[in-house]
């Protein structure tokens, strides 16, 4: 089945009529959320004015994945690098989860909406990951879109400690070197009960991966667009979704 999406960006007098075949819809959809700080700042704002408004783009394209049928959406929501960015920063970038959680929780609950979480608890103020469990807890039975938060997460740490998990295995014996294969890799990853992406959108114009999910994201279509997160919507991810059905993935043979 085939929907056409008329797109507007770049002002009113600009627009394009997007293709969505609903047979072809990524199924699990990965986002690295960049440049809140620039948005603010080009607006003469204080940093924390652009997470704030993160947030709501946060909202936004949760919504739209769900009505597009996306089942995983991840956003990557605070990096094991983000720690060295000032305290007053950090402080603020930490509320955001109980803040967004307060206001959205419940019309998430309403929509289906199953939260999660990966990446290290350790170092998460207890106002964080109190939050965060508590959403993980009260969502645990929903079996609509999965809107997994990568929080305090780095893919060379989710790759070292899977190293270091199998490494036992074989140290105990349970486990020989010839039994380490792609899929047991995958089996100790953060990821394991979730398709690797389809789909990567990064904004603000960034052209890097940032240490996420480099494991997962080997075939994964990118797609990078120089809008800034807080003003991302619905008709940026179905602008990214049509790119994305226009390609042919070919996972390194030739069909």
């Amino acid at each position: 089945m085939i929907k056409r999406v008329r797109s507007w960006w770049n002002g009113a007098d600009k627009q394009e009529t997007l293709t969505i075949s609903e047979d072809n819809i990524p199924q699990h959809v990965a986002i690295i959320m960049d440049g809140n700080g620039r948005w603010a700042k080009r607006l003469g704002l204080p940093r924390i004015a652009g997470h704030q408004n993160g947030m709501k783009a946060v909202k936004r394209a949760t919504i739209a994945a769900d009505e597009l049928g996306i089942k995983y959406l991840t956003m990557y929501a605070f990096s094991t690098e983000n720690w060295t960015r000032p305290k007053e920063e950090v402080d603020f970038l930490m509320r955001l989860p109980q803040e967004f959680l307060a206001i959205e929780l419940d019309e998430l609950i309403e929509k289906n909406v199953r939260i999660r979480m990966m990446g290290q608890e350790e170092h998460l103020p207890s106002h964080t990951i109190n939050a965060l469990r508590e959403a993980i807890r009260l969502t645990e039975h929903n079996t609509g879109l999965v809107l997994n938060f990568a929080m305090n997460y780095g893919s060379r740490r989710e790759m070292t400690d899977c190293v270091k998990q199998i490494a036992l295995h074989v140290k105990s014996g349970e486990l020989s070197a010839e039994d380490i294969t792609p899929e047991l890799i995958d089996r100790h990853m953060l990821t394991v009960d979730m398709p690797d992406p389809d789909l990567l959108i990064r904004t603000s114009g960034e052209l890097r991966l940032s240490n996420f999910m480099l494991w997962q994201l080997a075939y994964s279509e990118l797609w990078f667009t120089d809008i800034y997160w807080p003003e991302f919507g619905k008709k940026h991810l179905l602008e990214a979704v049509a790119e994305y059905q226009r390609r042919t993935r070919r996972y390194g043979g030739l069909k």
